[in-house]
């Protein structure tokens, strides 16, 4: 297990901008049957631990000579650097299971690809799961090379997962398959045209999307002298 070392954090007398800007993380820890706790880490120390644990593998968070195994919950980013503001570490229960999302890794290349020209169309990165925080796994690795022709897939009961962790979708739904060649070309298509009518809908002048619709005749209001008439006319048939 990836070990991360922090020390705790006192929210009075540090503020977060000045942690930043020493090379630390602003963070806390939370979960099961333990308190909520600010803390901070490295930056530095952090990034490799993300980059090898993500967010779905169990580190060890050593906290003044006390370790918690905790997942990597929650973070938040800078929108514009990409750069760590904030970190939440979640402290599982051992006996309660939990939900993540595991990125999917694709392997190989298909030959439906390479040998018929056809396009690999990923349907999803990644997948919900449910389990035990130790038995979640780090990514899903999904080797393409069975896709030999168009009407070959791979789907979410095909994925390879460990025995006490469960699938959290449709076990029909598609992950990845391979379309024939200019079947993209016209999807797309068909999705910018769709898109540009929707558009010039949405710029037309509100009178002339009220408009009538052909073959539609709209009922016109009679003048009130021409209902009177009518009324006479009834009585006398009377």
């Amino acid at each position: 297990m990836v070990l991360l070392k922090a020390k705790t954090r006192d929210k009075a007398s540090r503020k977060v901008h000045s942690i930043r800007k020493q090379g630390f993380i602003p963070a806390v820890l939370y979960g099961a049957e333990i308190k909520n706790l600010s803390i901070e880490v490295d930056k530095k120390e952090f990034e490799d631990v993300y980059k090898d644990a993500g967010e779905s593998s169990l580190i060890s968070l050593e906290i003044e000579g006390k370790k918690f195994s905790v997942l990597i919950h929650q973070i938040a980013r800078d929108p514009i650097t990409g750069e760590f503001l904030h970190v939440d570490f979640y402290h599982p229960s051992s006996k309660k299971k939990v939900e993540a999302e595991i990125p999917l890794i694709f392997e190989g290349e298909a030959p439906a690809v390479k040998e018929l020209g056809g396009t690999l169309e990923k349907a999803l990165q990644t997948v919900e799961v449910k389990g035990l925080a130790q038995d979640l796994p780090r990514e899903i690795k999904i080797n393409v090379e069975n896709l030999k022709t168009f009407e070959d897939r791979v789907l979410i009961k095909d994925l390879e997962i460990p025995e006490r962790v469960e699938l959290l979708k449709d076990p029909d739904e598609i992950v990845v398959h391979v379309t024939p060649p200019g079947k993209v070309e016209e999807e797309l298509a068909a999705e910018e045209k769709k898109t540009e009518e929707e558009k010039a809908e949405e710029e037309k002048p509100e009178e002339e999307k009220t408009e009538e619709k052909p073959g539609e005749e709209k009922v016109k209001e009679k003048p009130e002298g021409e209902k009177g008439e009518q009324k006479k006319e009834e009585t006398k048939h009377k």
